[in-house]
């Protein structure tokens, strides 16, 4: 806003600054009425003066209560303004006749006036109201007679003159310093208007966008207790929003408190599913987000949470669940029907044969068929056993040189070759049989994979910092622990299709002829109840290699 427009075009603002005004003059009116009472006595010829002085005085009290009654019904307040500002002139140049004239101690009282003509009218109305001040102090200077008060000789116009420039260049200077002032003033205020008002759009903005979300949130400070929340969350929660004000975060919502504690972030535990018992239902689920709250210097002062119900969600993965074990018992099943029925037609046909009496050497090689495929049966059943219901392993320290040794002999007599290194003197916790099975199981796959034409490696290394994303089984697992072993056990066959290398340890799948399928299914079983992992990689025409790994904190596992 220029200097020169008038602040006072508000009627409201200017109501109230002439409220000020009012009050102002009030005050000076008490003042000078003191003053007068101490300094300005009746003496000889001064009654008319004193008279005059009393008089000014009732007369500036009786204004300002006018005024003051009027202002409600004001409608131009700028001329209104400008009224109250021609009396006061007018009542300043009457005390000032009658307490002295140039010489009176209230000429100080015109520049209070000025610097209300600068605050409600601006530059041009200080520089007016400091001359209508000047031109009142000069009609007294001119006009008025010698002080009663006062015993000294009377002072010639030049002296007058003198005086009445002095305080005329008073007023100039105070009404160019009291309109600056103004004006920074008012400028500073309308910044803030602005500032206040942009605050308040902000603050409204925050209020719609966090009522309009929905997601519940919750707000607590650095100890931990709710200070705030959204209506989305009492509708999740089902409760009082005013009730949870000043209440642990762990009585709202419980298991959250877990997730703010110093490095729950840090430790991957910010987030997290928890559930809590409702009115309406036995359990309800709640994915909860923790995130700290943090001040500008970048602290933290409390911590924000959000949450929803996700209760929907986990009945349809409950659902999605069940209807995945329904159909893997059915792919189960037609797989083991699949697997029972050709021994079984075997058998049936050797048996019809049989029952023709067949003599010689063919009651003897189909009495080896019968018996060949009921032990292929045997072999289905314990295999599909083990890895339907697998016992619980027995943990104990195991020496791996020594345990694969010995299946490096098993496996030499079934005419494979292996080559071990790095095996001796490391040990593991695990169960040594179930172990045991686990690598023979894949030597076995290996040496059948490489056939004629290579050998099987078996490589271990003690990994002193482990920490791997890892495949197991077709799913990504994270793996890792201070001082993990590590076995690689790796052929040089013909290699397994991308396409099939996610199945491998699905239960009967197979590229073996005559094979269960159940073979790395149960490696995989055994691996996962030990805590160990194991990863795949295969290149076709290359070669395959099973990685193993086994974390040796698995002692406190036993």
């Amino acid at each position: 806003m220029p200097a020169t427009t008038s602040p006072v075009q508000n009627a409201d603002d200017g109501r109230g600054r002439l409220a000020r005004l009012m009050a102002a003059r009030l005050a000076v009116s008490l003042a000078v009425l003191c003053l007068a009472l101490v300094f300005v006595g009746p003496g000889d010829g001064a009654e008319e003066a004193a008279r005059g002085l009393y008089g000014t005085l009732g007369v500036a009290f009786l204004a300002t209560v006018m005024f003051a009654g009027a202002l409600r019904w004001v409608q131009h307040v700028p001329r209104y303004a400008a009224l109250q500002i021609l009396v006061d002139v007018s009542l300043v140049s009457s005390v000032v006749l009658f307490s002295g004239g140039c010489r009176s101690i209230f000429s100080f009282l015109y520049l209070p006036i000025v610097v209300m003509g600068a605050i409600l009218f601006g530059r041009r109305g200080g520089y007016g109201t400091a001359i209508l001040a000047s031109a009142g102090f000069a009609a007294v200077v001119a006009y008025a007679p010698p002080s009663p008060f006062d015993t000294r000789l009377p002072d010639p116009m030049e002296v007058k003159v003198a005086i009445w420039g002095v305080h005329t260049g008073a007023l100039l200077l105070v009404s160019l310093l009291s309109s600056t002032l103004a004006h920074e003033l008012r400028r500073a205020g309308e910044d803030l208007h602005r500032s206040r008002v942009q605050l308040e759009r902000l603050g409204h903005l925050h209020e719609r966008i966090v009522d309009s979300l929905t997601s519940g949130l919750l707000t607590t400070d650095s100890a931990g207790q709710v200070r705030s929340c959204n209506p989305e969350a009492t509708q999740i929660l089902g409760g009082n929003a005013a009730e949870w004000i000043g209440k642990p975060l762990g009585s709202v919502i419980p298991g959250a408190e877990r997730l703010a504690e110093p490095g729950a972030e840090a430790r991957g535990r910010s987030r997290s599913r928890l559930t809590r018992e409702t009115a309406s239902a036995p359990v309800q689920h709640l994915g909860v987000a923790v995130s700290p709250l943090k001040t500008k210097s970048g602290g933290h002062d409390g911590h924000v949470v959000i949450f929803q119900d996700v209760t929907a969600v986990v009945e349809l993965e409950n659902e999605l669940q069940r209807s995945a074990r329904l159909a893997g018992i059915g792919e189960l099943s037609a797989s083991i029907a699949h697997e029972i029925r050709n021994p079984l037609a075997a058998i049936s046909g050797s048996v019809q044969m049989l029952s023709k009496d067949a003599h010689g050497e063919d009651r003897d090689r189909l009495m080896a068929i019968v018996l060949r495929e009921i032990g292929r049966l045997d072999q289905l059943i314990a295999d599909f056993l083990q890895f339907a219901r697998p016992a619980p392993p027995s943990f104990s320290s195991v020496e791996l040189g020594s345990l694969l040794e010995d299946i490096r002999a098993l496996a030499t007599a079934e005419g494979w070759t292996v080559e071990l290194d790095g095996v001796a003197g490391l040990e593991v916790t695990a169960d040594e049989d179930q172990l045991r099975q686990v690598f023979w199981n894949l030597i076995r796959n290996a040496g059948q994979a490489s056939g004629d034409r290579g050998i099987v490696r078996v490589r271990a290394r003690v990994e002193r910092e482990a920490a791997q994303a890892v495949r197991t089984g077709g799913r990504n697992a994270p793996v890792g622990g201070c001082g993990s072993v590590e076995v690689e056990v790796s052929d040089r066959g013909e290699g397994i299709s991308p396409d099939r290398l996610d199945r491998i340890f699905d239960p009967f799948h197979t590229t073996k002829e005559g094979g269960s399928g159940l073979g790395l299914s149960t490696v995989h079983r055994i691996l996962e109840a030990h805590g160990a992992t194991v990863q795949v990689e295969s290149v076709l025409g290359q070669g395959t290699t099973f990685r193993l790994n086994f974390r040796q904190t698995q002692q406190e596992n036993g």
